[in-house]
């Protein structure tokens, strides 16, 4: 795939799938075949490389004793030649399900089309007779042998349940077929054959309407899909069938690993019979990649090897589309934040009580009943503290359990001290102000640093003392008052490394933002602002902390000119140092956290997810609560510099610190970067290969 331009999803590994519901006659193969070739034709402008069908699309499911009709069987094969034919001209695979004589005996089959021949066919395995079905009085179920071959249309071709198609020129492209009934199964045929390598499970399905049963179908859907590791599309019958009885309402899905990608409108005819068309670009090297790191789906096939082994495939070539191609899927900017705002308070909720419970079960453990917390008045720390105090009202202790220390240094703004004072006195926890500057001047003197003697020397020296000082005094107060000193790094300084190691903010008795990104953590600190869950008043300081540039503030303010000199104002001024400016926007770079560390992309794919987020303003959605001076677009050349910032920090220089991590609850999928969690790699790797691929694969 390597031949393809970067814009183009099938080289970053995504296929893109389709799920086509066509208005068919009932009992009128003709008919139905003429409405197939529409949409397949549709699928075909849309580059799909696979396009899946109602179950008994031709002749219509609800013919009930008309199937033991030669007329209509006859007419069904001849509609099949049609479309065999017909496919030869065209990029999709298509599974289209038939009524088929095989033996003396009536199958209930799916046909897989491409290139003008017939892959494969593939009989439906489990057939209803319960409530309204009765498929058993025209059909049989699944009998073959992987050795059993079938004539149709004018082919000769494998005939069996356990059948695999692999698409050998996309990698990781494997589908397997299954038909309705046979997913609502106990053990779904599916289940086997994902086992067995399929990516991909196709089911063709009649599923009949009732009050809540689509509710149930997307869940079988969504489970099958995470359970399998696998993409699952799903084409359900709908406008065309016969209402003699039952009612059809159109239902297609397409997840993947448990995600819904696209889902059609239900009970969407528009009266011309047009039918619906849904596609989706599926993510075949995640799913690869899942498949890697998931050792229970190898032990599960070990277990089952002899159902695993009777599976026959059948390999042939696709006609890759070329050219530039639009992503037929949503990116979301902030993967640790739902864009929904009913999740996005489900994620918010669930992150705090993990946060909670876990510095809780802590405190139990450990007998103490005092925490102890630096407080800059920046994001981290705020959410911290916030932690600390629900904490303590869980075990019923009293917020002045909380023993809150703002410890201005050379670089602190007045207006990040002035924040951390309002906060504290707004949450009534013990509030207590060190000036460690004097302690810091010692220790450069100390040392020898030339900021003692008067130079304006302001290098990592001279950020780390003040970093280490404010730690060294934390852990000396925690002996003092027997308490616990709460750590307030979060996941995104530690993936780059912005923290000091050691005696620094890198170390703590129990950190629990240690798996929460940066992002997030804005997100939650909005949350608590408005639900106004410590009053009003406190949330106007939340507010105003989030509104603050993110700086560690370690460079005095006399190092670089102000504009605003001697005006006074509410306003944050502008920090003498910017964190993002000197490691990259934390939207962004936690966006590449997400992929890189959780999925292992390579970096060309990362990019291209990222500028497909990314590049513009108006697409897709953004998550609640953000202004629109706070949304920000990136270009391509952006996302590269940038994701090579974070290739370089993450691989080769700041392993050495989170392999020295301090107890902290994971809270995300994923987001753990701790050595006894998630992640484990050696301090002294290099990143040339990342950095290598980036620099070749992205333009």
């Amino acid at each position: 795939m390597a031949d393809l331009p970067f814009e183009n999803p099938y080289r970053h590994g995504f296929v893109r799938v389709a799920v086509a519901i066509p208005s068919p006659r009932v009992a009128d193969p003709d008919h139905s075949a003429r409405r197939v070739l529409e949409l397949v034709s549709a699928a075909h402008q849309r580059r799909a490389a696979l396009v899946v069908f109602p179950e008994l699309v031709l002749t219509g499911y609800t013919c009930d004793d008309l199937f033991h009709q030669e007329a209509l069987l006859e007419a069904t094969e001849e509609s099949l030649a049609v479309l065999v034919a017909a496919s030869a001209k065209l990029r999709p695979v298509l599974v289209v399900d038939a009524p088929l004589r095989r033996e003396g005996k009536l199958f209930n089959c799916a046909v897989v089309i491409h290139d003008g021949a017939v892959l494969g066919v593939v009989p439906k395995t489990y057939l209803p007779n319960y409530r309204e079905y009765y498929e058993k009085r025209q059909f049989v179920g699944d009998e073959a042998r992987q050795s059993d071959w079938i004539d149709v249309a004018g082919c000769h071709a494998p005939f069996g349940a356990r059948l695999l198609f692999e698409v050998e020129n996309v990698p990781g492209f494997t589908f397997h077929v299954e038909i309705c009934e046979d997913l609502w199964a106990p053990v779904s045929p599916s289940s086997f054959a994902s086992l067995a390598g399929a990516t991909v499970l196709v089911n063709p399905s009649a599923s009949n309407v009732t009050i809540d049963k689509a509710a149930y179908r997307r869940l079988l859907c969504q489970s099958q899909s995470g359970k399998c590791v696998a993409a699952y599309v799903y084409a359900g019958a709908g406008y065309g069938e016969s209402t003699t009885d039952l009612a059809w309402d159109g239902h297609g899905l397409i997840c993947e690993n448990a995600e819904i990608l696209a889902e059609t409108q239900r009970f969407a005819d528009d009266g011309k019979g047009e039918g619906q068309l849904l596609v989706a670009d599926v993510d075949l090297g995640r799913l690869v990649q899942e498949r890697v790191r998931l050792t229970t789906l190898h032990d599960a096939a070990r277990r089952h090897r002899g159902e695993v082994e009777a599976f026959g495939r059948v390999g042939f070539e696709i006609d890759v589309p070329g050219g530039k191609l639009s992503l037929e899927r949503e990116i979301q900017r902030f993967p640790f934040v739902p864009a929904s705002t009913r999740e996005r308070d489900e994620r918010c909720a669930e992150a705090y009580a993990i946060q909670v419970h876990g510095l809780v079960q802590r405190l139990q453990a450990t007998g103490i009943e005092r925490v102890v917390i630096g407080v800059s008045g920046g994001l981290d720390s705020t959410q911290a503290l916030i932690v600390a105090v629900q904490a303590l009202e869980k075990l019923g202790l009293p917020r002045a359990n909380v023993l809150a220390y703002t410890m201005p240094g050379f670089g602190t703004s007045e207006h990040t001290l002035e924040s951390a004072r309002a906060l504290m006195a707004a949450l009534s926890v013990s509030a207590s102000e060190i000036d460690i500057r004097p302690s810091c001047r010692q220790m450069l003197e100390d040392i020898g640093h030339p900021f003692a003697a008067g130079e304006p020397v302001h290098d990592v020296t001279f950020e780390n003392v003040q970093a280490g000082d404010r730690t060294s005094h934390l852990f000396r107060l925690a002996n003092l008052h027997r308490g616990l000193v709460v750590g307030t790094g979060d996941l995104s300084e530690l993936a780059l490394g912005w923290c000091t190691y050691g005696v620094g903010d890198q170390m703590s008795h129990y950190n629990v933002n240690a798996s929460v990104p940066k992002t997030l953590v804005q997100h939650l600190i909005r949350w608590v602002a408005d639900r106004e869950l410590f009053g009003a008043g406190a949330s106007e300081v939340l507010r105003r902390i989030l509104e603050t540039e993110i700086s560690p503030e370690l460079v005095p303010a006399s190092a670089k000119k102000r504009a605003r000199k001697g005006k006074k104002s509410t306003a944050a001024a502008p920090p003498v140092q910017s964190t993002e400016q000197a490691i990259g926007p934390f939207d962004l770079q936690d966006f590449h956290l997400y992929y890189i560390s959780r999925f292992g992309f390579r970096p060309s794919k990362v990019a291209y997810l990222a500028h497909r987020a990314w590049a513009e303003l108006d697409r897709g959605r953004w998550p609640p609560g953000l202004r629109a001076d706070e949304r920000r677009e990136y270009s391509l050349a952006e996302i590269k510099r940038w994701l090579e910032v974070f290739l370089r920090r993450f691989f080769a220089e700041s392993q050495f610190k989170r392999s020295a991590m301090p107890n902290a609850p994971k809270v995300g999928s994923g987001g753990s970067l701790s050595p006894r969690g998630d992640w484990r790699a050696p301090s002294d790797a290099s990143a040339e290969p990342w950095l290598e691929e980036l620099r070749r694969n992205v333009p």
